[in-house]
């Protein structure tokens, strides 16, 4: 049996399914994620043999593309939410771990381009977390 996945946006106008296995989910550090994502690190799952089915808001999204590099971004018009993308040429599909509804069944495969993690990206375990918000 094929391995169904689901997500969308936050606003829901872009919903869909994928259909296959992930092979990779990275934690990337590099400048670039950490600019698209306002985060410390994008959290990317990747499959070449998955494939994607549009159930709603195919046309609300749009791709920005680094002038120059590989590093793109597909979002909601709407809401702004990463979703999922083809790069290189359609051969691989990218899908923003947030993005999905659905338990992601794999764990991270690694922290890359950590030589650009933010200097306050370290020792994190440390930090106290909370269930909720504070106060």
């Amino acid at each position: 049996m094929t391995q169904k996945t689901v997500g969308a946006c936050l606003c829901g106008a872009v919903a869909f399914e994928i259909s296959g296995a992930f092979e990779a989910f990275f934690l990337c550090h590099c400048r670039r994620c950490r600019k698209d994502t306002g985060s410390a690190h994008a959290a990317n799952l990747f499959s070449s043999t998955a494939t994607i089915a549009w159930l709603s808001g195919h046309d609300k999204i749009r791709t920005y593309r680094v002038p120059g590099t590989r590093h793109e971004k597909s979002f909601c018009t709407e809401c702004g939410s990463a979703v999922p993308t083809l790069q290189a040429d359609g051969a691989l599909l990218a899908v923003p771990a947030g993005s999905l509804d659905s338990p992601v069944e794999i764990r991270p495969t690694a922290h890359i381009c950590c030589a650009s993690r933010a200097d306050w990206d370290t020792g994190l375990s440390a930090v106290p977390t909370l269930d909720g918000l504070p106060g």
